[in-house]
């Protein structure tokens, strides 16, 4: 896919905004979360504002009391506000109405009432269940709005909250036709900026890794995969065979998962228990796992999929099915069609096939290499900025 280029002017991250004063007088409310891809993106545009205006902005996020992002912002150093979150299925299921009836409106007073003691010149959304009772308070007090969509088919809840958005942000042209075409501005998907920068030589050495054998990282999202995990599991020792393997599986219990597979490290011969390492989270490492990965193996969420793009890291995707709007087979499919990435659906996953894959690619370095060169077709390594100049924009137009 050809990479789209965003008309918002560059020249906004350069300029006093019109009719803001620069006294920490700017100030800017985000909100999303849920997943790692939706928090992800507003903390590099976070980051980015920051690096432009510096204490001229007061930036404050919205979120759930127990999603990824309410770990996540704080450690950032951003004042969070937690509210009451209910998730949009559209599926049966009897949690519906009590999100719908309770958790909901809750949620929606709770942020009216914020950003009436905020007064924020603008909310940005990132999108997840978490970010459509801010926007619509948002809307209610006349604070313009300007939304992010990081996936290839946007969720739900950002395609309610562009009705009422001032601007939305898509990561990939192929969005647009999901949303008010007059309010698009491609802009990209942030890459957090502590991933970049990464050396295979120094990560290897790092994570305590041989240099002599393809490293194959495989996550199934901050939770895990179950069906990942136990694929892999069954196909481990001759996997080994092939490469070494940094495995994050989460910590399910209902699952048992983890315990699991640490048996199954325990029981493996001694030449290769060295070469499987298993994580059920991957921290501030993740810079120097996705370094010296030679292959990712994973879920097709937004974070796995913009990470891998913008990294040059080719994949092997197993989209989760069932995800809102069937996002991940969305993405997988764009990866694929970009000669990015190879897919499995969920229902074809078998251990036999996941081995085979990883043999066959494994088996040709120089076109893993060129599967990575394609894949970061699909990023825009300044996606932060642009988003960021929109934001401004959008500020100095609401401020005439």
């Amino acid at each position: 896919m050809e990479r789209a280029r965003s008309p918002v002017s560059h020249s906004a991250l350069d300029r006093p905004v019109k009719g803001i004063p620069h006294s920490k007088d700017l100030r800017l409310v985000i909100t999303g979360g849920g997943t790692g891809g939706h928090t992800s993106a507003g903390l590099a545009v976070a980051h980015a504002l920051r690096a432009k205006l510096g204490h001229a902005v007061e930036l404050t996020w919205i979120g759930s009391r127990t999603g990824v992002e309410a770990q996540t912002v704080p450690a950032a150093g951003i004042a969070y506000r937690p509210i009451s979150t209910g998730k949009l299925r559209r599926y049966w299921d009897r949690r519906n109405l009590s999100d719908l009836f309770v958790r909901v409106p809750r949620g929606a007073v709770e942020s009216w009432k914020l950003l009436r003691e905020l007064r924020p010149h603008l909310l940005f959304a990132t999108g997840g269940f978490v970010a459509l009772p801010p926007v619509l308070a948002a809307w209610s007090l006349k604070i313009p709005v300007v939304i992010h969509e990081q996936v290839a088919a946007p969720g739900l809840a950002n395609r309610i909250a562009a009705r009422v958005a001032e601007k939305v942000a898509v990561s990939y042209s192929i969005s647009i036709r999901r949303f008010p075409k007059e309010k698009c501005v491609v802009t990209g998907n942030p890459l957090r900026p502590e991933l970049a920068g990464g050396e295979r030589d120094r990560a290897i050495a790092a994570l305590g890794l041989d240099p002599g054998l393809p490293t194959l990282y495989i996550t199934g999202g901050a939770q895990g995969s179950h069906r990942i995990n136990r694929a892999v599991g069954a196909v481990l020792t001759p996997l080994l065979g092939l490469t070494q393997v940094i495995h994050q599986c989460g910590n399910q219990p209902t699952t048992g998962d983890r315990p699991w597979l640490e048996a199954l490290g325990r029981e493996l011969p001694q030449d290769r228990r060295a070469r499987y390492q298993l994580r059920p989270y991957v921290g501030a490492e993740l810079r120097e796992v996705y370094a010296a990965a030679d292959l990712v193996v994973g879920r097709a969420g937004a974070g796995t999929v913009n990470e891998c793009a913008h990294l040059g890291k080719p994949a092997l995707l197993i989209p989760l099915p069932g995800s809102s709007g069937d996002e991940q087979a969305e993405n997988a499919r764009l990866m694929a069609e970009a000669g990015a990435a190879r897919v499995i659906q969920d229902a074809h996953l078998t251990p036999e096939r996941l081995l085979d894959e990883v043999r066959g690619l494994l088996s040709d370095p120089a076109g893993l290499k060129a599967m990575g060169e394609k894949g970061k077709t699909l990023a825009i390594p300044d996606a932060q900025e642009r988003i960021a100049s929109l934001i401004l924009e959008v500020v100095a137009e609401s401020a005439k």
